[in-house]
């Protein structure tokens, strides 16, 4: 393979071969070309995009660059589910002891924050000792004694995508579909899955913020999905205000064991509850949405969602205690609120300017290498559509500096938008359902 000659076939609109694509991924895993020559095909494929034959034949090089989890002959079904990213988005520390704790098996697979969005792996994290760099071996005893493993990509699982990836967002060519779902893809067969729930976001804090990219981009997973076997569910979700009130790490964790006790956000529940139910229905395929919910309801409800939380917390590692007591969770000496400056109505809650407050504070990461403060963030006290009066607390702000805490509510002071007359329209927190059979207009 001669990589330049790839690169300029693409450049100018031409196609690449399943093989090529292939030499190219084992080449990035080995390491065996230039970064140079890798963002330069990266690039191309930006403009020139890949078709649905290239998109999948990606999508297999950089899943067999790798090692993947192999089911069990007879094992229960193996389900789980990825979000393309949000503030104050934390269904799965919710989803995965809920969906284990009613017999069905998930192992999630999580990525770190970056940019404005948090990330899985963060709020783990901030629970003490917790550990998500699990081998797949470990992994995979893990499965099987407790139904649920929550870890993060390693150098076994599609290398190939680990690499392009740093690439991808050094040389700004994230944005581009085919790139997301293949990447998304690879590491998401690699779980040996038999079903998979997708959550894509949409609104002004989306990566991919304009309905008809988000609408593409499910399309062309749910493709790749049924290419390999794994059946696809797709819902598109709200990210125009963030999920829930807490947003920053160990606050996040706090609000789902809140959650998982029966008393969490509605919006997060909501969200949580179409997923979950989605999920349920792919490991049991002949159950109602309405029996899927009762039997999720009776889960949350009797505790057992929580008591499986705590086994999978003392399985990896982490401090069982602070699910008793949250209070044992990282927490910021400097807490302070911010006010609304007027009465009125609460206008918008933008997501972007809410988690680049929690970068600030140290909450969030700008690169890969960014070490996280898991105790700063901000918790929200008002909903897009109240009624405020003028000094009535608008959100609160944990910071690990007093010179942070007041940067930060600077920041917000300027964002929560409060203005006169109605509420804004908002997005329906679930819009849209899509399967390989068509799609469902769940909301406006």
């Amino acid at each position: 393979m001669i990589l330049r000659d790839l690169i300029e076939r693409k450049r100018d609109g031409g196609r690449l071969s399943d093989d090529e694509l292939r030499s190219v991924a084992n080449s990035a895993a080995a390491g065996s070309v230039p970064d140079y020559q890798l963002a330069a095909l990266l690039m191309a494929i930006f403009f020139r995009g890949l078709d649905g034959h290239e998109t999948r034949a990606l999508t297999t090089a950089m899943l067999g660059s790798g090692q993947v989890l192999q089911r069990p002959a007879g094992a229960p079904p193996w389900i789980d589910k990825h979000s393309t990213g949000g503030v104050g988005d934390k269904t799965s520390l919710i989803l995965a002891p809920l969906l284990a704790s009613v017999g069905v098996t998930v192992p999630m697979m999580s990525g770190r924050g970056l940019g404005h969005t948090g990330g899985t792996l963060d709020k783990l994290e901030s629970i003490p000792g917790f550990r998500t760099d699990l081998s797949l071996a470990r992994a995979a005893a893990q499965l099987e004694r407790i139904g649920c493993a929550l870890i993060g990509q390693t150098a076994e699982i599609a290398p190939a995508d680990g690499r392009l990836y740093a690439l991808r967002d050094a040389t700004a060519t994230v944005e581009c579909i085919q790139l997301i779902a293949a990447s998304i893809m690879s590491k998401k067969l690699a779980e040996g899955l038999t079903g998979l729930v997708l959550d894509v976001k949409r609104g002004s804090g989306a990566f991919l913020p304009e309905l008809d990219r988000g609408l593409e981009l499910a399309r062309t997973m749910i493709a790749l999905g049924e290419a390999a076997g794994v059946p696809v569910v797709t819902l598109l979700t709200a990210m125009d205000r963030p999920l829930g009130n807490a947003c920053g790490n160990a606050l996040e964790v706090r609000e789902c064991i809140e959650t998982m006790r029966g008393n969490g956000p509605a919006d997060l529940w909501t969200v949580t509850e179409a997923l979950a139910i989605e999920m349920l229905r792919l490991a049991r395929p002949t159950i109602t949405a309405e029996d899927a919910r009762t039997i999720l309801l009776d889960a949350l409800h009797s505790g057992a969602a929580l008591e499986k939380f705590r086994e999978i917390v003392a399985e990896q590692g982490g401090d069982v205690r602070c699910i008793d007591d949250p209070g044992l969770l990282p927490s910021a000496p400097h807490l302070a609120d911010v006010r609304a400056t007027r009465s009125g109505v609460v206008q918008a809650i933008p997501p972007r300017p809410v988690g680049h407050a929690i970068i600030a504070l140290g909450g969030g990461r700008t690169s890969k290498d960014d070490v996280v403060d898991p105790a700063v963030g901000v918790v929200l006290r008002v909903r897009v559509g109240d009624a405020v009066t003028a000094g009535q607390p608008l959100a609160t702000v944990h910071a690990r500096t007093s010179v942070a805490l007041a940067a930060a509510i600077e920041r917000l002071r300027g964002s929560v938008a409060v203005g006169d007359g109605a509420p804004v329209n908002v997005l329906p927190w679930v819009s849209h359902r899509i399967t390989s059979t068509g799609e469902e207009l769940l909301g406006p």
